[in-house]
């Protein structure tokens, strides 16, 4: 007897083994103070963030606004450290976007089991966390097609979500690059 939800079943297990494959062991971060080389350890191994971007919608108009987001730097293994993203105006951060595209994407290893194992806490900086500044731009050409094979490889639902919406890729352009070791601009 086949389950009653296959493709659910074949995506949850596809999820599964994108955790196990992103594991981080401690003797895996880079030293601290090597930031673009902990920003791209965090950033692949990272497969969401939360975007802040300035509303321009009422009432917080002007005011940070922070959202969070499906992401990828490439498939497994093939990290770029540019964080990749799938957008629909439909969208209120896109909306955003379109007013001011100056974003930043914060992520953080709380968000993968190492953290949890090693007894830190979201907030303490041995658990390691990025803040990536730039601007938000749509993605095109060969640029494109990475930017589809980076996310569709992790989030595989993406695949399934409304046609009518919209859907395009884009990419942090990266200006400047944060976490516990310091600023790297």
């Amino acid at each position: 007897m086949s389950p009653p939800y296959p493709a659910l079943l074949l995506s949850l297990l596809a999820g599964l083994r994108l955790c196990l494959s992103l594991e981080v062991a401690p003797s895996s971060l880079p030293p601290r103070n090597e930031t673009a080389r902990v920003a791209r350890f965090v950033a692949h191994r990272c497969d969401w963030g939360a975007l802040a971007t300035l509303s321009s919608h009422e009432p917080v108009k002007g005011k940070p606004f922070a959202n969070v987001f499906s992401v990828s730097d490439g498939p497994l293994k093939q990290g770029s450290g540019v964080p990749y993203l799938y957008l629909t105006n439909m969208e209120i951060s896109v909306q955003d976007l379109t007013v001011n595209p100056a974003a930043s994407l914060t992520m953080s290893l709380a968000q993968t089991h190492f953290c949890r194992k090693e007894k830190y806490d979201p907030q303490s900086p041995l658990c390691a966390h990025i803040i990536l500044s730039g601007i938000i731009q749509t993605v095109n050409g060969t640029e494109m097609d990475f930017a589809k094979s980076a996310l569709f490889s992790r989030h595989p639902e993406m695949t399934t979500w409304p046609k009518d919406h919209g859907w395009f890729f884009a990419k942090l352009n990266i200006t400047n690059i944060w976490n516990a070791g310091g600023i790297y601009a």
